[in-house]
């Protein structure tokens, strides 16, 4: 799988695009009974606030947003991250980085650039599904197990249904309007990394060619 094949340089940033692999096993209480208390003790406040955040999701036809990663380590980087729903994204790293990531709508490909190799996952297989499928629900393949709520902030955090023994994954949300800004993930060694969206603009005209993977031949920008 993906997660298997990053380079030492980003590996401590894997849950930050763990996005576009799939959840860490991590120890817990027996999952299944972990997961349906959670669901069960959700409120009518979380359970409108799960809505809303469906809403806002749902809405995103295209997004393009400058992105910071965070290690639980302090280490940073830096990228563009582009959304075109249903189905498409691209996380593309600042030089010298030239890792970077593609959904097509149908497979995710990562560029190993140290490596000079790409591997790749059905979209489905992967966390990316979740915010980018057509029909967005925090529910069916995911259970909501925390809802949050701080001033001008809501965080939701899923855990997968089928497998809830596997990591979690928080969406942080800003509210007024109520716009995704940030997601988490926490891995199997209890470390979290984050991915914080900078100065996001919606509805922008993004090329149909930086979701194509393509793989570099030089160096001048997406897709190249």
């Amino acid at each position: 799988m993906i997660a298997t094949l990053l380079t030492r340089r980003l590996r401590a940033g894997l849950a930050a695009i763990a996005l576009v692999g799939p959840m860490v096993l991590m120890p817990s209480i027996p999952a299944a009974q972990a997961a349906q208390t959670a669901q069960t003790a959700l409120s009518e406040q979380d359970r409108a606030d799960i809505a809303r955040a469906e809403k806002a999701l749902d809405g995103i036809r295209t997004l393009q947003a400058r992105f910071i990663q965070t290690a639980d380590n302090g280490g940073t980087a830096m990228g563009t991250a582009y959304v075109s729903r249903p189905g498409r994204m691209r996380l593309q790293y600042d030089p010298p980085v030239r890792d970077f990531i593609v959904s097509d709508g149908t497979f995710v490909y990562y560029w190993d650039d140290e490596l000079k190799q790409q591997s790749n996952t059905t979209l489905g297989s992967t966390l990316a599904d979740l915010i980018l499928r057509e029909d967005v629900k925090l529910s069916g393949a995911v259970t909501v197990t925390r809802v949050d709520r701080r001033p001008g902030v809501l965080e939701i955090t899923v855990v997968e249904t089928k497998e809830p023994g596997k990591g979690s994954l928080t969406l942080v949300f800003e509210d007024n309007p109520l716009q995704l800004r940030k997601w988490r993930v926490l891995d199997a060694q209890g470390l979290t990394t984050e991915v914080a969206l900078q100065n996001p603009r919606y509805d922008v005209a993004l090329d149909r060619s930086l979701f194509v993977f393509r793989e570099p031949t030089g160096w001048g920008g997406p897709g190249n």
